[in-house]
This record gives structure tokens, sequence and C-alpha cells, in this order.
């Protein structure tokens, strides 16, 4: 690791806040994170919203597809999440409701693809907002990560791991075809599981200058894992733990 702590990603839902709301960005922002990382979909007027699954449920039970209804009559309506063992009630969030927060605070927002219709709507409220340097995409494999290169060549993007690739070929085999397709589709990283990282993947990617994007790691024993292995990012949930972990090790180093 030398002096160099990975860069703290906070997962959408740190520190035990509901996903998709911007009590959730601000957590992660105020808690020191470098990067906050918040999953994307788009309504079917083409607003990009922050949402991991398609469907959702309104507190009275209608299940609805954020893909086949307007923003206009989403954002009117009240969602029931089960939030540990609490029934939680939250309204749907714009992207752009929280880019302006990201832009404010200096950091660095990953915008976790998870339809490709996103890829157009999303480059072009980072455009807007004058954020190039401050966003990247993920949620990439290589097709969606070829269309955004085509579509948006300006946005930065990770190549996200096809997982079948490690469970199909060699291990070299697929850590090969891996880097490959990042560098096809001009990512400027990797984003994988921490649970397929190895020393092999770290001095391949190195050598390749694709820095290593791991989530998700809540455990401090993981954590001190692989900030020793070098890897770019730690995405978590565990914000507090990992921001204390870098006070302590970098402290040990200096």
């Amino acid at each position: 690791m030398g002096n160099r702590f990975p860069l703290i990603t906070a997962h959408c839902g740190s520190m035990n806040t509901i996903d998709h709301t911007l009590d959730s960005v601000q957590t992660g922002l105020r808690l020191g994170a470098d990067v906050v990382e918040e999953d994307i979909r788009v309504t079917k007027d083409g607003i990009p919203v922050l949402a991991h699954d398609d469907e959702w449920v309104t507190v009275d039970g209608l299940k609805l597809s954020i893909s086949q209804m307007s923003f206009e009559v989403l954002r009117e309506l009240q969602y029931a999440v089960t939030h540990g063992e609490q029934r939680e009630t939250i309204r749907i969030c714009r992207l752009e409701d929280m880019l302006p927060l990201i832009k404010a605070s200096g950091k660095v927002v990953n915008l976790d693809l998870k339809v490709d219709e996103s890829i157009e709507p999303v480059a072009a409220l980072v455009k807007q907002y004058g954020m190039l340097e401050q966003a990247f995409l993920s949620g990439c494999e290589i097709d969606r990560a070829m269309l955004a290169e085509r579509l948006n060549p300006e946005m930065r993007k990770l190549l996200n791991t096809d997982h079948n690739l490690f469970k199909t070929l060699p291990y070299k085999d697929a850590m090969l075809k891996t880097c490959e397709d990042a560098l096809t589709a001009s990512c400027f990283g990797i984003n994988i599981h921490y649970s397929i990282v190895s020393q092999e993947l770290m001095d391949y990617t190195k050598s390749l200058g694709l820095p290593v994007y791991v989530w998700t790691v809540n455990e401090e024993d993981l954590m001190i894992q692989y900030a020793d292995l070098g890897v770019a990012s730690i995405t978590t949930r565990n914000v507090t733990d990992l921001v204390e972990l870098k006070q302590k090790m970098l402290g040990e180093r200096s």
C-alpha cells in the first residue's frame, strides 16, 4: 500500500441509511467518503432516478415498474421499503437531485447503471452540471461499456467484471479477458467483487495501468487485506470503520 490508502467509496445505503435516498448520499459525504456509489435506472420519459430494481411497491401495495411510468406519476407516490426489521416509506429520487450535493462537496460519484437506456440521459446531466471529472460510470460489462464508449466517450467508466468468466475459464484466462475487454472499451479501470481479486490480478492490472475497484467490503480484516494488496478503491457500507482504518494505517506508516 505504501503511503497511499484506497479511495473510500460509500455504497448506497451505507451506515444503515435507506438505499437510494439523499440521506444515504449525504451520510457518505459527511463521514469522509471519497466516492459515493448509487444505482441508476430511467423512467419511461427518460429521467434518471436512484434505483436498483425496476419494480417498486407503493405503501398501498401497488406494484409499479419504473421503466413503464413517467417520473411525474412516480414522484407523487410513496413507496414501502424494508429497512432492517422496519418498514419505511420513501419517495423516488432523481439523479438531478443528487448531483448538486456531489458537486458542492468536491467528491466523486460512481453511477452504477442498471440499464443501457440510462447512458445518454446520465451523461447529459453530468455534462450539464460540469461534472465530468466528478463522475464515472460502473455497472458496465463489455457490451454496455462499448455502447457507453460509442455514445459518450468523454464519460469515464469502469469495466464490471463478468463473474461467469471466472467460473468457466481458468483464472489466468479470465483475468486476461477481463483486462483485454477493459482496454478495448477504453475503461479506466475494473470494478470487481473482492473475492475474485488475487496478487496475480493486481500485478497484471498494475502493468497495464488499470486500477482495481473492489466491492463490497464491510469487515475490517478484509479492508486491511485489500488495502495491503493495493486496490484503488474499496466500496463499503461500513464507511466509519474504513475511514478510521485509513487514519490508523496511514498514521502507522508516517
